[in-house]
Formats: structure tokens, C-alpha cells, sequence
């Protein structure tokens, strides 16, 4: 950031406020309409006194970002949309707010409204709209859509989350992460949303700060500079989500996410980036309200204070599985044995005693503690670990008398001492089927995790968990033949697959719990196929007995 740069964010509680606003205006069907509404009737035209969007931006569709839905309850969901007529020039919108209207149907054709009301589009949050709808039925499909003048959005289909006693039969879970626009195609959110998940989860680096690549694929350029500011991180989310095959994923099925480093900047720590900047704190906070005026989350702030945002949060599908989404970036330690910089490196165990500070954080006390009573009080038959990064302990090199080994400081294997304390949380809660969900460093793996990952599992060092990792949506990745010998040296993972880009599939019931590895083709084709790489199944059973019980490898 230029010395001196003023960037305008709002304060909480403004922040709070518009919020508030934006998703006022809410009328359940069969009670008094919303103003404008008359008769329970459908109305594509603006109320009495509203702008016309035509006369305030010439030409251009207002939903040109696509809708979304999201954090799901199970009487509840997020609906978000961002009204922006030209994805490529936010400065020619209007600085006035726009009343859009909105309607949930019980089916697709909109015959029969569940509800309906009308949300503030402020230029404050980038005229963007989160509509958190009460009052639905459990564990039931929706369909939705906005309004604004005479133009309709596209319809979204979104569902609630199960009745909190009912056991629901199978869950079919989507998990991405890692979509560099330069690096290809969103070929494998094409094939999620023919997937037609229940669920999807994204698991970080939804955008990448940097500037343009050098070695970007032909039509995948970025528009602007490396974001720095509120505008440019607006800017960098919508050309993101001009992206069609994007916009099909987040219309077929709700999400829940999490962020990583690169919605702020690589390898970032809490407070601290790679270059120590005096201004990354307001960097940071233009980069936070960027990510929530985008996607389709509850705003939830931290005590209030400067851009802070709480983003772990529990998601239950009635008995069936627990989700425990956690935030790996805000709340921990600085990497270990930097000098004079911040970021990640690879050091010796030995030769860092950093590395091996028992107080250093990932979570934070607090999440570490909100994840302890979560796990605990959980009657879940899995409970789902939805996270950023690879969980597995792993030495970058071979371990060689004795040698404790050689390790990356940004992921978990720079935080042992807190992993340990997780894995105190899974083995002391008596928690079901720990289930860990890992993106970030773009490569397919499944592993069995253990206290001492250097050694099998067996007597002294059980298995505490079930891992996997999913490869990236396009961001590039290491040769294969770097990760199979990562894998031969490390004997929690069982499993590695870095030359592919796609997504993990879940089938998740009572009794197993199977995913599929799918990679595409060719990123660089936005047609192209997608194939199983490999597939495994978990049985129903007590933490540490046979997690792994079948793979099938292609």
C-alpha cells in the first residue's frame, strides 16, 4: 500500500447497522405482505418512489454476479446477490441505495411463495444484499430469486438444514478450494453444480490478491493490480464471480465457508504479513469487508473491534453430521524463525526452537475452546472438521537416524504444539467419526492421523481422525512425483494426487461415509471432463478402529 493511502472501512457498528437495514423488510407467506407486495402476488416493477435502475446506469444487467445462498440453519438461510451492472467498472454505480426485492418458492416456478420482502442494496457494502430468511421448514429445497426494476435475477435453488433430531438418510457434500483465476478454467464448478450437492464447501482462497501472472492461461488475465485497497479487493471478487460456471455452483445448493490467506495475502499471520507493513492492519480490514459484502455468511463481528470477523461456526444436519468450521489465519501465532520478515519457510526441528513452543496458537484460545464444548456436547454421527490446511504431519525430507526432520511453517506441521491440543479435543470429547476436511495446498490426499506422525499407527500411536484433502479448483500444484515420494515418507498419508485440479464428492450416511477424488482433464479447457482419481470409504465406528476400510484407485 502507497505511504499515506487513506482507505475508508466502516466502523462495527456501522457496519452492524447497515447490515441490519439491508435485511429488514422479511414477510412469511400467508402473513401481511411486504409494502409493494399486494394480494401475496409476485411484483417484477419497482414501489412507488424507487429510482429506476435504467435511469440511474444507462444500460447493463443488475445481476451480473449471479446469486448465492448460504449458512444454512434449519429454519433459516442466507441469500445473497450484488447489484453491479458492468462486473469490470464499479465506478459507474450509482452512489444511491436500491431497494431489491426477493421471493422464496417452494418451487421453481415461483406458484407457490414461501416468503418474500425487500432488502436495502446500500453503496456502503458495495451495493451488495444478505437476506437471512426465518421461518422455513426443515430440511426442504427452495427456490429464490431477486428483483430490481423490471430485471429478475437468476433463480437459485438453496435448502435448509435437517430437523435437529432427525437422522436424514445420506448428505451429498461438495468440498473446493483454491480457484487462481489465471490458472484455467472453472471447469470442476461446472460439474459440482451438475453434481446437485446438498452441500457445498469452500474451504479457502476464493480469490488470489496478486497481480497479473506471468504465466496466466490466454483470456484468464486479472484486471487490476495486487489488492491492496477496499476497491481493489471489490474488484478482484467481481471478476471472480462474473464467472458462469461459478455462478452455477453457488445456484445449485447452499454453501459454508472459510477463508485462507490469499482473500487478504499470502501467507499472512493473524496481524502480520510476509513484509511486516505498518498498514497491513487496514489492508486487512478492506480485505475482510470485501469477503463478507461477497459471499453468502452471517456477519458476526469480534468484540467489535477493527475488521474483525468471526468466521468458525457450527452447522448441524440433524444427527447425521457436525460441522465445525474453523479459522486457521485470524486468530494464529506468527510462523515460526522468520528474521526480519513475516510468512512461511521450511525449517529443521532442530534447529528451531520456535517450532516447539508449547504456547503457540493456530486457533486461538478461544476457538480452540469454542471447538472443545462443540466436540463435546456433539451427538453427531460424524463430526466434520472444516478446515483449511493439511492436518497430517509431514517431513519435507527424509527421516534419517533419528533425524526429527525438516518441516513447512504455514501449515499445521508450523504448529505442532496446537495440534496436539486438537487432537486432545477429539480424543478427550469422545466425539463420532472425526471426519477433517483440508484444502490450501492444492493436491488430493487421505491420511489417518496420529499423535507422532512420524511413526505408523498401531499400540502408543492410534488413529485419532480421518483426513482428506482436496486438490485445488485451478491453482497450480507440485510434480507427482515429488508428492509420491512426500507420501512414501510420511506414514500417516496414504494417498497423494497433486497433477490433477477438481473436487471431493461426499456421500455421507449412518453407517459409511465415501468420497470420491475427481480430477479434470485439462484445467485450461472450460469442457472439459471430469473422472474419478480414487475413492474410499469410512465406516460408522469408534475413533480409532479402522478408519480407512476400502479405496479404489483409477
Amino acid at each position: 500500500m502507497e505511504p499515506g493511502r487513506r482507505i475508508l472501512l466502516l466502523s462495527g457498528a456501522r457496519l452492524s447497522a447497515l447490515a441490519a437495514m439491508a435485511a429488514a423488510g422479511a414477510t412469511l407467506a400467508g402473513s401481511e405482505p411486504a409494502r409493494g407486495q399486494p394480494g401475496g402476488q409476485a411484483r417484477a416493477r419497482g414501489g412507488a418512489g424507487q429510482p429506476s435502475p435504467g435511469a440511474l446506469n444507462g444500460a447493463g444487467y443488475p445481476f451480473s454476479l449471479g446469486v448465492a445462498s448460504g449458512s444454512p440453519l434449519p429454519t433459516s438461510v442466507v441469500l445473497w446477490t450484488r447489484i453491479l451492472y458492468d462486473p469490470f467498472n464499479a465506478a459507474a454505480m450509482p452512489p444511491l441505495a436500491m431497494a431489491v426485492r426477493w421471493e422464496v418458492a417452494h418451487d421453481e416456478a415461483f406458484r407457490s411463495i414461501a416468503a418474500r420482502g425487500n432488502a436495502l442494496a446500500a453503496p456502503e457494502l458495495a451495493h451488495s444484499v444478505h437476506v437471512d430468511v426465518a421461518g422455513l421448514e426443515p430440511g426442504r429445497w427452495y427456490w429464490y430469486r431477486f428483483m430490481l426494476g423490471d430485471a429478475v435475477s437468476p433463480v437459485g435453488r438453496t435448502r435448509t438444514a435437517p430437523a435437529p433430531d432427525s437422522m436424514p438418510a445420506a448428505l451429498k457434500l461438495a468440498v473446493a478450494s483454491c480457484q487462481h483465476w489465471e490458472f484455467g478454467s472453472y471447469a470442476a464448478h461446472r460439474h459440482i453444480a451438475a453434481a446437485a450437492p446438498d452441500l457445498v464447501a469452500f474451504l479457502g482462497d476464493y480469490i488470489y490478491e496478486w497481480g497479473a501472472y506471468q504465466r496466466q492461461h490466454p483470456g484468464r488475465a486479472v484486471r487490476s493490480d495486487e489488492s491492496y485497497t477496499l476497491e481493489q479487493y471489490r474488484a478482484r471478487y467481481a471478476q471472480y464471480k462474473s464467472d458462469a460456471d461459478l455462478q452455477a455452483a453457488h445456484r445449485a445448493a447452499p454453501w459454508i465457508l472459510t477463508w485462507d490467506d490469499h482473500e487478504v495475502a499470502n501467507d499472512y499471520a493473524a496481524d502480520r504479513d510476509e513484509r511486516l507493513s505498518a498498514t497491513f492492519a487496514a489492508r486487512r480490514a478492506a480485505a475482510y469487508q470485501a469477503y463478507y459484502e461477497h459471499q453468502p455468511i452471517r456477519l458476526t463481528l469480534q468484540g467489535g473491534g477493527y475488521g474483525t470477523l468471526r468466521m468458525h461456526q457450527r452447522y448441524d444436519w440433524g444427527r447425521l453430521a457436525r460441522f465445525h468450521v474453523l479459522d486457521n489465519r485470524q486468530h494464529r501465532a506468527p510462523q515460526a524463525c522468520t528474521v526480519g520478515r513475516g510468512g512461511s519457510s521450511s525449517v529443521y526441528w532442530r534447529a528451531c526452537a520456535e517450532l516447539r513452543d508449547p504456547a503457540r496458537e493456530m486457533l486461538g484460545r478461544g476457538q480452540q475452546r469454542w471447538l472443545e464444548q462443540g466436540l463435546k456436547e456433539s451427538t453427531a454421527r460424524w463430526n466434520i472438521l472444516a478446515q483449511q490446511t493439511l492436518m497430517a504431519g509431514g517431513s519435507q525430507v527424509p527421516l534419517v537416524n533419528g533425524e526429527a526432520g525438516r518441516y513447512w511453517t504455514d501449515g499445521w506441521d508450523g504448529y505442532p504444539a496446537a495440534r496436539q491440543r486438537l487432537y486432545d479435543a477429539l480424543q478427550g470429547s469422545g466425539a463420532a467419526n472425526p471426519l477433517v476436511l483440508s484444502g490450501d495446498v492444492h493436491t488430493f490426499y487421505a491420511a489417518e492421523l496420529t499423535r507422532d506422525g512420524r511413526r505408523p499407527a498401531g499400540a502408543g500411536n492410534p488413529v485419532l481422525a480421518t483426513e482428506f484433502c482436496g486438490t485445488s479448483i485451478t491453482s497450480g500444484s507440485r510434480a507427482q512425483a515429488r508428492t509420491l515420494q512426500y507420501v512414501d515418507m510420511n506414514p500417516q498419508l496414504k494417498y497423494g494426487r497433486s497433477d490433477k485440479r477438481g473436487y471431493m464428492l461426499f456421500d455421507i450416511g449412518p453407517e459409511r461415509s465415501r468420497v470420491q477424488f475427481l480430477g479434470l482433464d485439462d484445467v485450461r479447457n472450460p469442457a472439459s471432463p471430469i473422472a474419478t482419481l480414487a475413492s474410499f470409504t469410512v465406516p460408522n465406528s469408534k475413533m480409532g478402529s479402522g478408519l480407512i476400510k476400502s479405496a479404489t484407485f483409477n
